[in-house]
């Protein structure tokens, strides 16, 4: 059974956070661990550009999340890893999809509906203020990213859901167009990791400014953790849990005997400081090791780069031989380009011609072995008693041999008949 591809890329546009562990990194990592998916995970740095107008902030994002990937334990023998932006064929087939899509279903992408409902919010009379053609388009280089590689799976939040029935839409257009190139991919959510809570309780996002940076120092990830939102109970009251960022947080790095245990200290008044105390020393143990690694990776960001570059290679074997066969799909092809069908015909006549040359050569081989008796036949006086003397001495000599020699007479005695055909 072939294995089914995985997909998925991270936006260089901010500094990793627990969130984007928690979410996507590692169970990412978890899935490429076996052998049961393909997988593909890379640098989305042509995204970043969408948003994010300062340079150095993306080149920055950039270093930092292909140090925090590497730093996690991915192993790149068996995931491809690789940047956006080293990837050529991306960018190409983007226009090629472009062409195919209808501004209809960019209209109705959810980044797009809200910008302009924000617009109509502020009283502006251009409802597309401030809407570059990145933000309105990007659907369809999100949907190239996916179909580059043929992916089936693509983990993505909710929110996102909305992207990859797009990219099913676009492949389903090019492949009915054109040939069927594509693969129709599916969104793989998850649940339990659709919400990871930030320092304020709502969703850890850059947008929101809640974010607890994955690889900060020890003193910065505490003074973080002390910043998380609680409510008024006292120390001695019984805790809500389930309704507890630092609870949450503690949870899922934990395995079920410490959340069970720390669930019974909530419940049995845990003051909110030591709880605060225990979340962090707890995340602080759980990520000094990694942080270490990815201090030395930010310290040698030439094997990093190294390391991409390898991953863009192993990219572009897949990319590279597709994006030819999409190119030639739409038209964009050699002017000495023969269709399949042209070749294939252009073989069997060929082939044809191959079969009539070979045939011809072995009649002149036999003609040549009959040559004395065609000779012998022609100085006769009487040619056509000697024809049918002739005819009748291999006729029987055809019904008495067997297998290979019988066919090989019977041919023989084929080319005498046609030879001698106006003395018979």
């Amino acid at each position: 059974m072939e294995k089914k591809t995985v997909l998925t890329g991270i936006t260089t546009t901010g500094t990793p956070h627990i969130g984007n562990y928690l979410g996507a990194i590692k169970p990412a990592i978890e899935m490429s661990q076996g052998d049961q998916y393909n997988n593909f995970y890379f640098l989305a740095d042509f995204h970043a550009l969408i948003k994010c107008h300062d340079p150095e902030r993306v080149a920055q994002s950039t270093r930092e999340i292909a140090a925090t990937w590497l730093a996690l334990g991915l192993d790149t023998d068996k995931a491809t890893f690789y940047r956006q932006t080293d990837i050529p064929e991306i960018t190409e087939l983007t226009w090629i999809l472009t062409c195919m899509c209808s501004k209809g279903l960019m209209n109705r992408s959810h980044a797009y509906k809200a910008s302009v409902d924000a617009n109509r919010d502020s009283g502006k009379t251009d409802l597309d203020d401030g809407v570059t053609m990145g933000l309105f388009s990007y659907p369809i280089l999100m949907a190239a990213d996916i179909l580059m590689f043929n992916a089936d799976l693509i983990p993505v939040g909710k929110d996102q859901i909305q992207h990859i029935e797009m990219a099913r839409d676009m492949a389903g257009r090019f492949n009915h167009t054109y040939k069927n190139l594509f693969t129709l991919p599916e969104a793989v959510v998850d649940e339990e990791t659709q919400l990871i809570p930030g320092l304020d309780g709502r969703k850890m996002s850059k947008s929101y400014d809640n974010t607890i940076p994955l690889f900060c120092p020890a003193d910065d990830l505490y003074k973080l953790i002390k910043q998380i939102k609680t409510d008024t109970r006292e120390p001695g009251e019984p805790k809500d849990a389930d309704n507890s960022t630092i609870f949450q947080l503690y949870s899922y790095f934990a395995d079920q005997q410490e959340t069970a245990a720390m669930r019974q200290q909530f419940e049995n008044g845990i003051g909110w400081g030591d709880a605060k105390k225990e979340l962090f020393e707890f995340l602080d143990a759980k990520l000094a090791e990694p942080r270490a690694r990815y201090n030395e990776l930010m310290n040698d960001l030439g094997a990093v780069e190294e390391v991409l570059l390898k991953g863009a290679d192993k990219a572009r074997e897949v990319a590279t031989p597709l994006m030819d066969k999409a190119r030639i799909a739409a038209g964009i092809r050699p002017l000495t380009y023969v269709a399949e069908a042209k070749q294939e015909k252009q073989k069997k006549e060929k082939s044809a011609e191959a079969i009539a040359r070979a045939e011809e050569g072995r009649r002149r081989a036999i003609l040549m072995q009959l040559k004395p008796l065609l000779e012998k036949v022609e100085q006769a006086e009487d040619k056509s008693a000697a024809a049918q003397q002739l005819i009748s001495e291999k006729t029987s000599e055809v019904e008495g041999l067997k297998k290979k020699a019988k066919q090989k007479a019977q041919n023989e005695l084929d080319l005498l008949q046609e030879e001698l055909a106006q003395y018979l």
